[in-house]
C-alpha cells in the first residue's frame, strides 16, 4: 500500500509582470504521507506559501504559471485538473487555514452562515442538519457555548476564537490533508499553544495529514515529524525533525536555527530615574440605556506603578487585551488617564496638549507594523526628517545632515533616502521607523511590538541594532511585546500584566529564571522559554 498522499515533483512557479518573469519556486520535490505532519519552513519570500497554494491552485492566475512539475493526489495531477473536478477537492478532501483569520472570514456573514456554506457546497447539508453539524464542529474546536456564537460576526470574536472558526470550516468535510499557513503568527503565546494542541488532537482523531507553513521553529519542533527548509524558492534541506534540529547540514538551516534572539540586554548601568509612574489608571466607560448612562468600566489599566532608570529597558509582557499597548499610549499622553506620570522631574498629568507638545521630542515611539506606520506618499528622507521640521530643529542643510547620519546609524544607505517605503523589505522599513524616532535624540523610546511582523533572522538584526543604539546614546526603552524570546534578549526589568494589573515585576533575569506568579509561568511555558 502506498502511504504517499501528495507527491510534488519538479514544481516551478513563475510570476509574469509585463516583460519581467520571476521564478518564485524552482524545481521543488516533496512528498506528504498519510497522517503525517510536514513542516515547510523559511523566511518571507522563500516560496513556502506559493508552494502550498499551488496544491489547490489558489495562485493569481494567469499572472502565475507552472513552467514545470506535477502535484499528484489520488492518482490525479492537480495542476492539469479541470476546474469542476478541482472544486470537489478544494475544501473537501484538501482544506486550508490561512494566516490572518480576520481577513479570511467574511465580515458581513455570521459564523453559522460561513461554516454552513462549506457544508452546503460539499455535503449538501442545509437547515437543521447544517446547524447541528456546525454546533458539533464549534464544540470540536473548543469554542465555549457554541449556541451563542452562531450569530456572531468575525469582529465580535477574539483572535483565537476566529482562528478556531477557520479550523472548524477547514475540518467541516474531514479532509485528508489540512494546509495550515502560519496559523498562529498573529496570536499570543498562550493562544498559540492551545491552537497547536487542538490541531494535534484533531489530527490524531481524524487521521489527516498536516502541512504546516511557518517561520517559527519552536512550533516546528513541537509538532512536525518531517521538515523541509526553503530558501529563494528551492528546498535546501529536508529530513526528519529530530535529525534536522540536532544536526543541520545546510548553512541556511544552521542560520535559521541560530537566529533565535539570545544573549543579554545592553550592559548600561542604571542611571537616575527617568520615568516614574504611580497608580496609573485608564478606565473606559460602559454606557447603556437611552440616556447612555455609565453603568460600569473596562479597566484597561488599573493602578500600575513603576520606576524606570535612564539607560535601562522595561519589558512589558502579557496577552492581547492585557493592557500593554493602552499603558504605553497613556504614558505618551495619547490617551486620557488618572494617576502620576513624571518624566525627568516634570509631571505630565496636569499639562495641557500645548504644554506637552515640546516634550514630544523626548518621547518617541516605534510601532508594530512598519509598513502601516510609514506614509506611502513620503520619501524616506521626508519621513525621517518630519520631526525635525515640526520641532524647528536646525536649518534645511543641518536637517539633511542629521537624516544622513541617523540612516547610517541604523544600517541603511543614505543614498536610499529619496526612495519610498514600498521599495524596502520589512526589516529595512523597521530600521526607517527607528531612524525616525532616533533623529530627535529622545530620552525615552516606546517600542510597541517592533519585531512581531519580522522573520527570526531579521528580528535578531533589529534586536542587535536596538542594543547597540542603547549603549551608544544611553537610551531608555519601554518594550511592549508578547514575544518572550525577544523580551528576554532586550529587557533589564520585566513587568507582567494581566487584565490591566501587574501580576509580577522585577529584574528580568530573575523572573525568567524563577517566575513566582502562576500566570508568568504559564506564559513562559507556552513560549517554550528555558531559564
Amino acid at each position: 500500500m502506498n502511504d504517499t498522499l501528495i507527491d510534488i515533483r519538479d514544481l516551478s512557479v513563475a510570476f509574469d509582470n509585463g516583460q519581467q518573469r520571476t521564478l518564485a519556486v524552482q524545481e521543488v520535490n516533496l512528498q506528504i504521507g498519510r497522517g503525517e505532519t510536514l513542516a515547510l519552513v523559511g523566511e518571507s519570500g522563500s516560496g513556502k506559501s506559493v508552494t502550498a497554494h499551488s496544491i489547490l491552485r489558489l495562485l493569481p492566475y494567469p499572472q502565475a504559471s507552472h513552467p514545470s512539475g506535477s502535484i499528484t493526489y489520488a492518482g490525479q495531477n492537480l495542476l492539469a485538473l479541470g476546474e469542476r473536478p478541482l472544486r470537489k477537492i478544494r475544501g473537501n478532501r484538501i482544506a486550508m487555514i490561512f494566516q490572518e483569520p480576520m481577513t479570511s472570514l467574511n465580515p458581513l456573514h455570521n459564523v453559522e452562515k460561513q461554516i454552513g456554506e462549506v457544508l452546503g457546497l460539499h455535503k449538501g447539508l442545509t437547515g437543521k442538519a447544517a446547524r447541528a453539524r456546525t454546533l458539533e464542529l464549534l464544540a470540536l474546536v473548543g469554542i465555549p457555548q457554541p449556541e451563542k456564537r452562531l450569530r456572531a460576526l468575525p469582529h465580535e470574536l477574539s483572535g483565537g476564537q476566529r482562528q478556531r472558526v477557520m479550523i472548524a470550516m477547514a475540518l467541516a468535510c474531514e479532509p485528508e490533508l489540512l494546509i495550515a499557513d502560519e496559523p498562529t503568527t498573529a496570536l499570543d503565546v498562550t493562544v498559540q499553544l492551545k491552537i497547536l494542541e487542538l490541531l494535534k488532537s484533531l489530527q490524531a482523531r481524524l487521521g489527516m495529514a498536516l502541512l504546516l507553513i511557518t517561520h517559527d521553529l519552536n512550533l516546528v519542533r513541537r509538532v512536525a515529524q518531517r521538515v523541509c527548509v526553503m530558501q529563494r524558492g528551492r528546498i535546501v534541506e529536508q529530513g526528519d525533525c529530530r535529525s534536522l534540529f540536532s544536526n543541520p547540514q545546510h548553512p541556511y538551516t544552521r542560520e535559521l536555527l541560530g537566529a533565535e534572539p539570545s544573549g543579554a540586554p545592553a550592559a548600561n548601568p542604571p542611571g537616575p530615574v527617568l520615568l516614574g509612574v504611580r497608580d496609573l489608571k485608564v478606565w473606559f466607560p460602559i454606557r447603556k440605556g437611552l440616556l447612555r448612562r455609565t453603568v460600569d468600566h473596562v479597566k484597561a489599566v488599573d493602578g500600575i506603578s513603576f520606576e524606570l532608570p535612564r539607560g535601562q529597558t522595561l519589558g512589558i509582557v502579557g496577552e492581547s487585551g492585557s493592557g500593554k499597548s493602552t499603558l504605553g499610549l497613556a504614558l505618551l499622553r495619547l490617551l486620557a488617564s488618572e494617576g502620576s506620570i513624571v518624566l525627568e522631574g516634570k509631571a505630565l498629568q496636569g499639562m495641557s496638549p500645548a504644554q506637552v507638545r515640546p516634550l514630544r521630542r523626548q518621547m518617541q515611539v516605534v510601532f508594530q507594523d512598519p509598513f502601516g506606520s510609514l506614509s506611502p506618499r513620503m520619501s524616506v528622507g521626508q519621513i525621517v526628517g518630519e520631526g525635525l521640521r515640526i520641532h524647528g530643529i536646525g536649518s534645511a542643510e543641518e536637517q539633511e545632515q542629521a537624516i544622513i547620519q541617523v540612516l547610517e546609524e541604523v544600517g541603511l544607505d543614505p543614498a536610499t533616502r529619496h526612495r519610498y517605503p514600498h521599495e524596502f523589505s520589512g526589516g529595512q522599513r523597521q530600521r526607517i521607523a527607528i531612524a525616525r524616532a532616533l533623529v530627535l535624540k529622545p530620552e525615552l523610546i516606546l517600542l510597541d511590538e517592533p519585531t512581531s511582523a519580522l522573520d527570526r533572522t531579521v528580528q535578531r538584526q533589529v534586536v542587535e541594532l536596538l542594543r547597540s543604539l542603547q549603549i551608544k546614546h544611553n537610551l531608555t526603552y519601554l518594550f511592549i511585546s508578547h514575544d518572550l524570546a525577544v523580551v528576554k534578549a532586550l529587557s533589564h526589568q520585566l513587568m507582567v500584566v494581566h487584565h490591566g494589573k501587574v501580576v509580577e515585576q522585577g529584574p528580568a533575569r530573575q523572573i525568567f529564571e524563577a517566575p513566582q506568579a502562576a500566570y508568568t509561568k504559564q506564559l513562559l511555558e507556552a513560549a517554550f522559554i528555558q531559564p
